[in-house]
């Protein structure tokens, strides 16, 4: 601990009595955290080195688990999502561990089959969670019954959530008033939750309406309230203050370094502004200060060009007026930009309010905001004056036919009509238990998978992602090699990177005065931004480095194309921002391509090479942003070329397929 800690800190604990009723605090640094902060790349590795010290400080809980971290780590970091859980409570042995269960969608962007839920749930339980953190984006608890039956006959703690949504800039209006919640919570009372937590993933809960709601909640029920708030639009922390003067049992912070912005609240001066109250932590705020040092000097650092420093300011109070929580802002940007159409951010906002209304104002959590999101960018692009809809994802689709639920007011129904024209499943609606029309997946998983799953925690992983969890699988057991862009980012290299960027602003990349030597397989690709302009830049480590265990850069970063190869390294130039990888297309004479309209990983062919198509025939599955777009035929005829397959990287306009 540096000297000024010391000093700071010196008579902290002097005449400080225990509180009457202290706030109990859930940390959300290794999970919440960095999936708000830098797209969920945080590694196992670096959670060790302060996993003991957090075990210590007296959380009620760490969040580890859940969300978007199952994706993210079989998909980008090469880590297994169990063996995460199984080490971290080698070295986590007082703290109960909490994960982000999206109830029937699990770990996913769909309802599962019953089989699967329970599996899964199992297996989680099995391998070390404690408290299961469950929710529904359309707060339909009928999408909880599968999931909770589990939950208790592994003997473990089910909280139950509440989507915060609104539909005006304060809470009432015509569905989201203050009988909505107290009814919600009376219903997660009755289904045996254990805790009931308040779930505003947007950051949208301002300070009073925020009491009011822990008030009224804590008048009808004994079970424990939870507040989880983001510090989006700036108000979270002023929400936890007026919630613990309401009784709230439990709040939601993160490490400094992992907190503010599109995150949480710090616990730093939360300790600091209840102390000596009836409501004081009783954390020591010297152990917090040297968690925070190493997370800052040994952690941080590899993660920082992950991290989105355009702005000036830390909070973004549009939210309060298109909802949207801020991971999904940044992949929307980030949508637009790979497909050159940037200058449309606006039309995106004005659009988004409305396709969530026509889609029955659904609350904007995963994956409804991936739903609603996506296919607001397809509206501003691909529809015209005479038609809006032209592309419909298939997530919308499910979304109409009521596969995830019921929604909190009935969809448009032109709407409604027309993405259910054609459904496999059925043109009406159905209002049962979505899972009871779902089959069962398991099975069926482990025809598919064969061998290649040694156990059943591998059989999930597969069938909950097929195309993803089976390259990870391949990579895990060494069937292909794990790519480069998976690997794990050192602070040596991080060093080299910022002495890169530190010369090409002081304009010293110059010719070297030796041979260029040759590039070795440890050499790895930054994208280096400097002063408005990208570079595309590779670093070679030398001398005794090693190699680290493979894990990854994000998904455009995976994506990216390595710099070609010169004879000697000259001052950088502007580059054209790298688009996804895959292989060249092949070459047709004579028909009609099939086009990418935007960059995403193709699930599948859904015809074979000879097959005679029509016009408006489905022919490519694409994955854009976790969401699928069925891609149909342009022309009557004969498919002639289908020019990639299933998990590969396209970028918008590759050429997907030949009719003729």
């Amino acid at each position: 601990m540096s000297d000024q800690v010391k000093m700071t800190a010196m008579n902290y604990d002097a005449d400080r009595p225990a509180a009457e009723n202290p706030v109990k605090v859930m940390d959300l640094s290794f999970r919440d955290g960095h999936q708000s902060l830098f797209a969920t790349r945080g590694r196992t590795e670096d959670m060790i080195p302060v996993a003991e010290m957090m075990d210590e400080i007296g959380f009620w809980a760490l969040e580890t688990w859940g969300g978007a971290t199952f994706d993210t780590m079989h998909r980008f970091l090469n880590e297994d999502p169990w063996e995460r859980l199984r080490t971290l409570k080698r070295y986590v042995k007082k703290t109960p561990f909490s994960m982000l269960l999206r109830a029937q969608n699990l770990v996913g962007y769909r309802n599962y089959a019953d089989d699967l839920a329970t599996a899964f749930v199992e297996r989680a339980a099995e391998n070390g969670m404690d408290i299961f953190r469950t929710f529904d984006a359309l707060n339909d608890y009928r999408n909880f019954e599968t999931v909770v039956k589990q939950i208790k006959k592994s003997g473990k703690h089910f909280q139950g959530c509440i989507c915060y949504s609104l539909t005006e800039p304060r809470l009432g209006g015509d569905v989201y008033d203050l009988k909505y919640y107290v009814d919600r919570a009376k219903a997660l009372d009755d289904m045996g939750a254990d805790s009931i937590c308040i779930k505003d993933m947007a950051g949208m809960i301002a300070p009073y309406d925020a009491y009011a709601i822990v008030k009224a909640i804590k008048e009808v029920t004994k079970t424990p309230v939870h507040l989880h708030s983001h510090f989006t639009s700036g108000m979270a922390q002023m929400s936890h203050l007026k919630a613990i003067e309401a009784g709230v049992d439990i709040v939601d912070t993160c490490m400094t370094p992992y907190a503010f912005r599109t995150a949480h609240p710090a616990i730093e001066p939360l300790v600091m502004a209840l102390l000596g109250t009836n409501r004081d932590t009783g954390f020591d705020i010297k152990k917090l200060a040297e968690i925070n040092e190493v997370l800052e000097k040994e952690v941080m650092p590899k993660y920082k060009h992950l991290m989105d420093d355009s702005k000036c300011s830390i909070i973004d109070i549009n939210v309060l007026l298109h909802q949207t929580p801020g991971g999904m802002l940044s992949n929307l940007v980030n949508q637009l930009r790979e497909m050159d159409a940037l200058d449309k951010i606006d039309q995106v906002y004005k659009e988004l309010p409305i396709v969530r209304k026509e889609l029955g104002q659904i609350p904007l959590v995963t994956p409804t905001s991936q739903i609603v999101g996506i296919q607001t960018v397809n509206n501003v692009l691909f529809d015209t004056p005479e038609e809006r809809y032209k592309m419909i994802t298939a997530q919308v689709k499910d979304l109409c036919y009521g596969l995830y639920g019921k929604t909190a007011v009935p969809i448009d129904p032109e709407v409604q009509k027309k993405a259910l024209k054609g459904y496999p499943r059925g043109e009406e609606p159905i209002t049962c238990r979505p899972a009871e029309v779902l089959e069962p997946e398991m099975e069926k998983a482990k025809q598919e998978i064969g061998d290649l799953a040694k156990d059943i925690d591998d059989l999930v992983i597969y069938a909950l992602y097929p195309v993803t969890g089976k390259k990870f699988l391949e990579w895990k057991y060494g069937v292909t090699p794990a790519p480069p862009e998976v690997k794990a980012l050192t602070l040596d290299e991080v060093k080299k990177r910022d002495e890169l960027i530190a010369k090409a602003k002081a304009g010293k990349l110059i010719e070297p005065k030796a041979a260029t030597p040759e590039k070795s397989e440890n050499v790895r690709t930054f994208n280096v931004f400097v002063d408005g302009e990208f570079f595309n830049v590779e670093v070679d480590p030398i001398g005794d480095f090693q190699p680290m265990a493979a894990a990854p850069r994000p998904a455009a970063a995976a994506a990216a194309p390595k710099a070609a190869p010169a004879a000697a390294p000259k001052a950088a130039a502007p580059a054209a921002a790298p688009k996804a990888a895959a292989p060249a297309p092949a070459v047709v004479e004579g028909g009609t391509p099939l086009m990418a309209p935007m960059p995403g990983m193709i699930i599948k062919n859904v015809v074979n090479v000879g097959d005679t198509v029509k016009v408006g025939d489905p022919v490519v599955i694409l994955e854009a942003m976790k969401m699928e777009n069925s891609l149909a035929a342009p022309c009557d005829g004969e498919v002639k070329a289908l020019n990639y397959g299933t998990g590969d990287s396209v970028p918008k306009d590759a050429v997907l397929a030949v009719i003729g």
